[in-house]
């Protein structure tokens, strides 16, 4: 069959999606789509390039052997589509990870961002943490995210950049009964001999637990064994009032009930916040995002370090240069 004169977007679009969920229901979610109209599209699209993209059972959805070659192509071609409509305002909503919805930084810059540029829809999504966001990132699936960059791998910073936002000071979350919880700050020299979670064994998280690891090494103080993953807060809640472990934290930790969030101090430890986002997005509000990035952070002496404070040297090296 030859080739077609043309393809709509929209069936590479949902060709993608199904490529990337491998289901036809989340990926019809994702597009905010009925599962109905999705799948006469990947039909269609099918039709029109006369070759079958998926195998199809009960079970599982698998690209076949076309549908494994034509993804790179059907990628780079919205993106082309993407990059135009921006340049002439036409853009797509900007999809920003705010990690979870009670953290404050991305939240306080991203509604800036949002009155900065009410013309552009910026829509929040919560990836819990940077590692698995900046999957989602280089694939096309997320537009930006916040968090510690010097904590992801070479191999995914190799295809972002990012913008210093903050030197956040970081807490430990305690049961309310804790010996700790009296104290107004807490030395860190008082968590010697203590399990503290950190999100050990979480996929989403490890930069975080690197952190913690850096931070609690020669200090006397253990990052608590993995504890069974949980989705909600309700559920980590749950799981966390069963071990009875000190979180690490944020000073900005949503409160939990039983529980006090005290600040760390001797020295102050600083949790360093970058603006992520794909290496050669081109979009105008992200443009207001990263805006907004610098104009809060300024606003609020975001990054400025306060004396005793601590931060890993790479962090430091890293946080230093704007990419």
């Amino acid at each position: 069959m030859p080739a077609p004169a043309h393809l709509d977007p929209r069936l590479l679009r949902a060709f993608v999606a199904v490529a990337e969920e491998l289901h036809f229901t989340r990926a019809a979610a994702r597009l905010y789509v009925a599962q109905q109209a999705l799948s006469r599209d990947v039909r269609r699209l099918e039709r029109e390039l006369g070759a079958e993209l998926f195998v199809r059972t009960t079970r599982q959805v698998t690209p076949t052997a076309d549908g494994e070659r034509l993804l790179p192509y059907a990628r780079r071609v919205l993106q082309a589509q993407d990059d135009l409509l921006a340049a002439f305002g036409q853009a797509r909503p900007l999809l920003v990870d705010l990690n979870s919805p009670g953290l404050v930084t991305g939240r306080l810059v991203l509604e800036r961002a949002r009155s900065l540029a009410p013309e552009q829809e910026l829509m929040a999504r919560y990836e819990s943490g940077l590692t698995h966001a900046a999957g989602e990132l280089v694939a096309g699936r997320l537009d930006a995210s916040f968090g510690r960059f010097a904590g992801l791998p070479a191999a995914l910073r190799a295809g972002l950049a990012h913008q210093p936002v903050r030197y956040e000071p970081m807490a430990v979350v305690l049961p309310e009964d804790h010996p700790l919880a009296r104290l107004t700050e807490v030395p860190l020299t008082a968590l010697a001999g203590e399990s503290v979670y950190a999100g050990a064994g979480n996929p989403r998280t490890p930069e975080w637990t690197d952190l913690a690891h850096l931070l609690f090494e020669g200090r006397g103080i253990q990052v608590a064994s993995p504890a069974p993953l949980a989705i909600g807060e309700e559920e980590f809640q749950r799981i966390m009032d069963k071990t009875r472990n000190p979180i690490l934290a944020v000073r900005s930790f949503p409160a939990m009930p039983s529980t006090v969030v005290r600040p760390l101090v001797d020295p102050v430890p600083l949790s360093p916040v970058s603006l992520v986002w794909r290496k050669g997005l081109v979009h105008p509000a992200l443009d207001a995002l990263r805006r907004a990035a610098s104009q809060v952070a300024t606003e609020k002496g975001w990054l400025e370090v306060p004396d005793g404070g601590w931060i890993p040297a790479a962090d430091a090296a890293v946080m230093s240069v704007h990419k």
